[in-house]
């Protein structure tokens, strides 16, 4: 909803001919003491192959269970560095599902990143790669998967991908489509002190139906083991996504004597289209390696709103109004990038650079005139460069980055550029990084510049209605946030620990302010840049396997310094830390079954201008088991089982305090997936413009 929006030299060694010989052998066990979480470079990296989380299910269930990793529908957070950009096999993933359709037991081994080098976009949080198995044979294959879920209502999806191969040559496609239903049912309060005490009282109780439909087609070629070229076309429709709120009802006090009764029901559609294309070219030229891609993107979404209020003032008279918008955000984007690298002074030195162009028009009628229609329009032109090299001296590895990054952005209202609006950004971040294996300890420094840029929706100037007393506003003088971190990694066998400080200056934060001077009681939810911060986060992970039994102990920590402004004036240290454990067990069944119980708690706390009132925890149970060697299997999950998952908080900005109270539903659902031939696509582009996508 609309509604409060709380990554030795060769030698020729001739032909070499493998006889057949066959052998009778006993029962052989092999056994290896590698750790599961390994140091690599810039990578924590965690071996799948040959462990328990080959049957962890999709990717999201796989990345789940990576020490301090979240992965839900697509979405991956890093704790401690945020939201993380996904590479499969060194494409950039496009699409959310594609973690859900991908199976853990093509995976081989997944990298994660928590302070990108130079060769990333500065605005990357994190990096997560996932490299899958190499595919075997060649002909048609599929991989069909179907799920039923119930959670506020019965939800399906099918999604069938399939792929041909024969040679050099590559094609392959998806098709997607899903029915879903949601609730969002919370408890909104809002104190404002003035000259009077006012407090906003809000139940929400509100549904939604989605439909979603995509495809996806690949042509790749391999002309040899040193050159490869291809396209990919992508087309995602959201047809129907409504929201449904019957009723809200709110209540307003003054000075703690009632003021107002709020009765209102209605409703908000978001359809949505999107077409991306790419094109990529990949070889290996002497001891030169290039890799260029080229996309495009064009899509588009509306929101159209449509609320009844009934009112009781403090006069006593029923009142009733209607409410009733439309918007339409439109993006087009063009963008191309190119990587080169070679060895160089026995290491390695790679250089690139690129151009993005995007183009995001803004269209808000509200048709009661309550609120100001908007005609807004942004362009802009983000070109960047880099330079990066990696060399061992001895057991000590380094790596040194540096990245230019020029942005020109000009703002339009009406199709008049607004100079006070429009901004040239010009910024230069570094990167260091060294890793040293001390006996069976490998340990890794790093440290990253880089930069948080508003999305567009951020940036729109278009005032959002949700009632008589809250309205909702982009804001286009809204700054980036410039990002130093100092990252230390170390491991040993089972055992893997991070810890992280982080210096943001001009964080953005959502604050709240009086709409107008005429009416300061109507609350005026915008983003802002408020102060600095600085924080320390920490993350302890402890993976054993014991027998049948395969435990992994998360530990997490967070504490930050940060100021927050408080109703009297004065401005208050939020710096009470979070702290938090994930504890997931894998137990291996007789006649094949596998049984996931998983365990998360979070304490309470303060993150930026945010309280955590209470502390949070849930329970999931997964039971999986596979039929015909591995070509079909079953998955039965249970997420939120005691229904404990409730949040409850207060966000502060100055005289006013905002109180969130809501909890989710227990979650049930069973997926099928079947494999013939499945042979994996060999698209290798990585696409472009990645940084821009995720700001639309």
């Amino acid at each position: 909803m609309l509604l409060y929006i709380i990554k030795v030299e060769k030698a020729n060694l001739g032909t070499i001919q493998l006889l057949p010989d066959a052998q009778l052998l006993g029962e052989v066990v092999v056994k290896g003491d590698l750790p599961k979480v390994q140091l690599k470079g810039d990578a924590q990296v965690t071996n799948v192959t040959g462990t328990i989380l080959e049957k962890a299910g999709t990717g999201n269930d796989l990345l789940s269970k990576l020490p301090g990793v979240s992965a839900e529908e697509g979405t991956v957070n890093v704790f401690g560095s945020g939201e993380a950009e996904i590479y499969i096999n060194g494409r950039k993933m496009r699409n959310a599902s594609e973690l859900d359709q991908l199976s853990s037991d093509n995976v081989k081994r997944v990298e994660m990143v928590r302070n990108p080098g130079a060769r990333y976009d500065a605005t990357v949080k994190a990096v997560v790669r996932i490299y899958t198995k190499k595919a075997q044979g060649e002909g048609f294959g599929f991989n069909n998967r179907a799920y039923v879920r119930y959670q506020y209502g019965w939800s399906v999806l099918d999604q069938f991908n399939f792929n041909y191969r024969k040679g050099g040559f590559d094609f392959g496609g998806m098709l997607f489509g899903s029915h879903s239903y949601n609730e969002d049912n919370k408890i909104l309060t809002t104190e404002t002190y003035l000259d009077k005490y006012w407090k906003q009282v809000n139940d929400i109780h509100s549904q939604s139906q989605s439909q979603n439909f995509s495809a996806r087609l690949s042509l790749n070629y391999q002309f040899n083991e040193n050159h490869s070229m291809g396209a990919r076309y992508e087309f995602d429709r959201t047809p129907k996504d409504k929201w449904s709120i019957s009723p809200m009802y709110s209540e307003v006090f003054q000075s703690g004597e009632l003021y107002e009764q709020n009765t209102s029901n209605g409703w908000q559609k978001t359809p949505a289209t999107t077409h991306s294309f790419n094109v990529y070219y990949n070889g290996q030229i002497g001891e030169w390696n290039v890799d260029f891609n080229a996309d495009g993107m064009w899509s588009y979404t509306k929101n159209l709103q449509d609320m009844n209020e009934q009112y009781l003032p403090a006069d006593g008279i029923w009142q009733e109004q209607n409410i009733s918008s439309y918007n339409k955000d439109e993006n087009t984007l063009y963008a191309a990038k190119l990587i080169v690298s070679r060895p160089l002074w026995g290491g390695n030195f790679s250089f690139g650079g690129e151009y993005t162009y995007t183009d995001r028009v803004n269209t808000y009628v509200n048709y009661q005139g309550i609120l100001a229609d908007d005609d807004s329009n942004i362009e802009e032109s983000a070109a960047s460069a880099f330079l990066e090299y990696a060399r061992s001296f001895g057991k000590l590895r380094a790596q040194v980055g540096v990245r230019y990054e020029h942005i020109t952005s000009d703002y339009y209202e009406d199709d008049i550029r607004v100079d006070g609006q429009s901004r040239t950004y010009d910024n230069v971040f570094p990167t260091v990084s060294f890793s040293l294996p001390v006996g069976k300890t490998q340990l890794s420094l790093s440290y990253t510049g880089s930069i948080e840029r508003p999305s567009y929706w951020d940036l729109r100037s278009n005032v959002t209605y949700a009632n008589r007393y809250t309205y909702e506003s982009g804001n286009p003088l809204l700054q980036p946030s410039l990002i130093n971190r100092l990252s230390l990694d170390a491991s040993w066998e089972w055992i893997y620990f991070n810890a992280r400080y982080t210096h943001t200056k001009d964080v953005m934060i959502q604050t709240s302010a009086a709409y107008s001077d005429d009416d300061p009681t109507i609350t005026l939810l915008i983003h802002d840049n408020k102060y600095n911060l600085d924080n320390i986060n920490a993350t302890l992970s402890f993976s054993p396997v014991i027998s049948v039994w395969s435990p992994r102990l998360t530990l997490m920590y967070l504490q930050q310094w940060y100021k927050v402004d408080m109703p009297n004036g004065k401005r208050k240290n939020f710096n009470n830390p979070i702290g938090s454990f994930t504890w997931n067990n894998n137990f291996r069944l007789p006649l094949g079954f596998m049984l996931d119980v998983d365990f998360f708690l979070q304490t309470t706390g303060e993150q930026e201008n945010y309280h955590i009132a209470k502390t949070v925890w849930s329970a999931d149970f997964g039971l999986r088991k596979t039929f015909f060697n591995e070509r079909f299997s079953l998955q039965l999950q249970a997420t939120n089982l005691f229904n404990s998952k409730e949040y409850d908080g207060f966000v502060y900005s100055g005289n006013r305090i905002l109180g969130l109270d809501q909890q989710s539903r227990r979650r049930f659902t069973l997926t099928l997936r079947y494999k013939f031939n499945a042979t994996k696509s060999k698209y290798k582009g990585t696409g472009a413009g990645q940084e821009q996508r995720s700001r639309m």
